[in-house]
């Protein structure tokens, strides 16, 4: 049966604080049983500057979730794959923008607290870190954050190794690396992966931890960026396609979205880090997984390496990123 709304959502995205979640989410909403407190979320909200703009619309992203909720009935984790470039493509926006959380609490509170459920319960709840979380792990602002990190200009192909369906790892782990801010850093480290995937390596999760580890160790003495520069990012282009969502046609459900062209990673960058990465996999120990039984919703997956949060919402951005 098809996916339609469940309950009617506010026209335009808009700010939620963590207080107002924290009041408000309870288990009720976490187990998809109750539905949202429109009106006192929207007490708790404040409008976006630019409300008004076509940006900022939910009926698109309304439209996004529940075709992928009717493709991805089977394997709901195969749905991030697909949904995070088209995400990436509807929400047009600034890192700066990106970065804070109250956007992210509204879109699952007041918009789409049944995606999150269907996406992320478990046997019983969907966590509370699904609605409102570090930018790893909500909902929605890890698929933008990872079509955002791992596009190759306008080029979101790239993003469905990031994405991979039954491996979850990087996601989970590698997008939380401090690294992975440098593109050429991101992208080395994709076409590593990508080569181990295409090698059928046994528990693909483990080895996507065990570099994901050595890469970020070995960034703290090692310098990517001179070893590997990147080419300074083409601010005008990027705001001309965040201008041009009030025109825009809505994303199609059958091909790749076009991303902003804002400028590719340097192919000879990501060339001359792709042997270091290689080495560093080579010597790197692989975890063991823990045989615990996960919810049937998510795929196995090995226990996360300790790493530094993410640089993307953690550091002062440069001023290119605001």
């Amino acid at each position: 049966m098809p996916h339609r709304l469940r309950f009617d959502v506010p026209p335009a995205l808009g700010l939620l604080p963590d207080a107002g979640v924290a009041k408000h989410l309870g288990r009720g909403m976490q187990s998809g049983q109750e539905r949202p407190p429109q009106v006192a979320l929207r007490k708790a909200s404040v409008p976006l500057p630019d409300a008004t703009a076509t940006r900022w619309s939910t009926a698109p992203i309304r439209e996004l979730l529940a075709e992928a909720m009717n493709r991805f009935q089977d394997d709901r984790t195969a749905a991030d794959g697909w949904l995070a470039p088209r995400l990436h493509a509807t929400l047009r926006m600034t890192r700066a923008e990106a970065g804070d959380n109250r956007l992210w609490n509204y879109l699952a509170m007041l918009v789409a607290s049944d995606y999150v459920v269907w996406r992320h319960k478990g046997a019983e709840i969907a966590e509370a870190s699904r609605f409102s979380g570090p930018h790893y792990t909500q909902c929605f602002s890890r698929l933008w954050w990872a079509a955002e990190l791992f596009r190759d200009g306008p080029d979101y192909q790239p993003v469905g190794i990031a994405c991979r369906v039954g491996v979850q790892d990087v996601l989970n782990t590698t997008l939380r690396l401090d690294v992975i801010d440098h593109r050429p850093t991101a992208h080395a480290l994709l076409r590593v992966l990508e080569s181990l995937f295409r090698a059928g390596v046994p528990r693909p999760g483990d080895h996507v931890n065990a570099l994901s580890a050595a890469v970020n160790t070995a960034g703290s003495t090692l310098v990517y960026d001179v070893l590997a520069p990147d080419a300074p990012p083409l601010v005008d282009e990027l705001q001309d396609w965040i201008a041009e969502a009030e025109s825009a046609s809505r994303v199609q459900w059958d091909r790749l979205p076009d991303g902003p062209d804002d400028g590719c990673v340097p192919r000879a960058s990501v060339d001359a880090l792709v042997p270091l990465f290689e080495k560093l996999h080579a010597e790197a120990p692989l975890r063991r997984r823990k045989a615990t039984a996960r919810p049937t919703s998510e795929p196995k997956e090995s226990t996360p390496v300790p790493v530094q949060r993410g640089v993307s919402l953690e550091k002062d951005l440069p001023s290119w990123m605001m």
